[in-house]
């Protein structure tokens, strides 16, 4: 199982899209580790740079994170950035699954309970940590919040992705 928790990047836009996530000009690169410089390269949003990358290991955002083209690349991108992590009000469907697939976590949470995190935690040095198994995660220790994930996306995320849970199980 992948490290899960530490300092988060607050990217407070809806609609972020996988072309930001990782330019379709990096697509035929052949490792992961020639995506790690290209994350969200493209991201146009007021003050974020590349630089806010460093040292993150979860993001939270708004709605609609990972729309746009179906890539694996874009949670590689991710994971290759030690960020195994994306609480957003919800996903596109594709990326998500491709998360799960990586042995990540996109974890759905309410418009408000982002809303809450942006309002509370957002401008300052922020620190989330996860407790897989109790299915909650703790922003600074003085908050908890309970997240689902479905029985199947939780076993990916135990075993370390899709290929792994296979490898196990057939």
């Amino acid at each position: 199982m992948k490290n899960f928790g530490g300092k988060v990047l607050f990217l407070d836009r809806d609609d972020i899209n996988t072309d930001e996530i990782i330019p379709a000009r990096y697509l035929t690169e052949i490792t992961k580790e020639a995506l790690k410089p290209f994350l969200l390269e493209d991201l146009e949003m007021d003050g974020f740079t590349t630089d806010d990358v460093n040292d993150k290991a979860v993001v939270v955002t708004r709605a609609n994170f990972g729309c746009g083209s179906s890539r694996e690349h874009a949670p590689w991108a991710f994971e290759i950035n030690d960020i195994n992590v994306v609480i957003a009000s919800n996903f596109a469907r594709i990326f998500r699954q491709n998360m799960y697939n990586c042995g990540m976590m996109a974890i759905d949470m309410s418009e408000e309970t982002i809303e809450e995190l942006f309002s509370k935690y957002s401008g300052a040095e922020c620190t989330i940590d996860f407790d897989v198994a109790a299915k909650t995660f703790s922003v600074n220790g003085d908050a908890t919040y309970k997240f689902e994930i479905s029985n199947f996306d939780d076993a990916l995320v135990t075993a370390g992705g899709w290929v792994e849970y296979a490898d196990k199980n057939y």
